[in-house]
């Protein structure tokens, strides 16, 4: 029997506040990392370092994700996230040595790969409900999320918050929303418990992996060092060294809520392409002009560029004929994902041996691979 649209709608907007939750927690700690390697005095090098501990905490949570979604349903999965990630989140804020910090940031990058597929899982599901693509208004409240937890970070350097007291504000404010929307998620997402622990992906999930990659490395690499770039090769006050990363998240969340027009208007492939093309202009326009100005409009391009490919790429993931939706979108996400935490660190270690703004140029070029992948859609559907 069909769903009614109240019923549907709710469905819809508890997926949605997970979305937020997961995009507040995730952009709360990265808006402070600059503030963190400060606090420990670290170089480039040993921050990234650090920052290596979040991809190992996801290549361990792989096939335990995957396996605990199609066992448990994506409901149960999304629930316990949501109560854990911005708790891990807390936890960050009370670490006062290094060892204590590596461990914590694995289980962030546990929690946060649980995270990310238990929800994509429950947006498959909905858009099943609607018969039509939604995924980048679910996507645009993450990066609504991401705005908004910048913008509470820039007030709490302004205000000299210690960590904890920003971590554990955002930690309230989740679990708020958990409670608040739990009851809402759509019951059962369309999980066997038949389906394997190891799925092989075809060759067309593992393009569109790769797709998510080279545009994720991009968003990653935002995220973790925009503060980082604007204080120390833009040099602007430190009540600025947010503005790439506002600018970056502005632009990223209201292209993401455009998609689904564009998308209907032009096509996947040429959406895809022009995203490439985008976001790596605008990482050349930050590195070869490195002032205020320039470097917030490359930031800002960046955004538009990386604004619709993962939505699109989970999309037509989940229209797989070779895999079950929740497994596809578990297979590309982890991929794509790989590149959101692989890049942060990486640019660490590049920066150590040669200059941050090095680093960003070889982040540039790695984009553009959304751009050269995306001329193989056409195929793939």
């Amino acid at each position: 029997m069909p769903l009614s649209i109240d019923k549907k709608r709710s469905h819809r907007i508890a997926t949605s506040i997970f979305f937020f939750i997961a995009g507040l927690t995730y952009s709360s700690w990265a808006c402070r990392i600059h503030d963190i390697k400060s606090f420990y005095t670290l170089s480039d090098g040993e921050l990234g370092s650090v920052l290596f501990a979040l991809p190992v905490g996801l290549m361990i949570s792989l096939p335990i994700s995957g396996w605990m979604v199609t066992k448990f349903t994506s409901r149960k999965i999304l629930i316990a996230a949501g109560l854990l990630f911005p708790f891990v989140l807390c936890i960050i804020g009370l670490t006062s040595h290094i060892w204590q910090l590596v461990i914590v940031l694995f289980l962030f990058g546990f929690l946060n790969n649980v995270f990310e597929i238990s929800m994509n899982t429950q947006a498959v599901g909905i858009e099943e409900l609607y018969k039509r693509s939604i995924m980048g208004s679910f996507h645009g409240l993450w990066s609504l999320a991401g705005f908004t937890g910048v913008a509470i970070g820039t007030l709490a350097i302004a205000l000299n918050w210690p960590f904890w007291m920003h971590f554990t504000l955002i930690g309230i404010l989740c679990w708020v929303l958990v409670f608040y929307s739990w009851r809402y998620l759509l019951p059962e997402d369309g999980a066997s418990e038949s389906q394997p622990l190891f799925a092989k992906p075809d060759g067309n999930i593992l393009k569109l992996g790769m797709i998510a990659f080279a545009s994720l490395i991009t968003e990653g690499t935002m995220f973790d060092w925009s503060g980082v770039y604007f204080k120390t090769v833009v040099t602007v006050p430190e009540a600025l060294t947010t503005m790439g990363s506002i600018a970056f998240m502005a632009t990223m969340a209201g292209g993401r809520f455009a998609a689904d027009k564009f998308v209907t208007r032009f096509g996947i492939s040429r959406i895809l392409q022009c995203s490439g093309i985008i976001s790596t202009t605008g990482l050349l326009l930050a590195v070869m002009f490195p002032n205020i100005y320039t470097a917030t409009l490359g930031f800002l391009m960046v955004g538009i560029g990386v604004s619709s490919v993962v939505p699109l790429v989970l999309a037509l993931a989940g229209k797989s004929k070779t895999m079950a939706p929740g497994m596809a979108i578990a297979a590309v996400s982890t991929v794509g994902f790989l590149g959101f935490l692989i890049g942060p660190p990486m640019i660490g270690f590049i920066a150590q041996a040669t200059n941050l703004r090095w680093s960003f140029l070889l982040i540039a070029i790695l984009g553009f691979g959304t751009t050269l992948l995306a001329s193989q859609i056409k195929k793939m559907t």
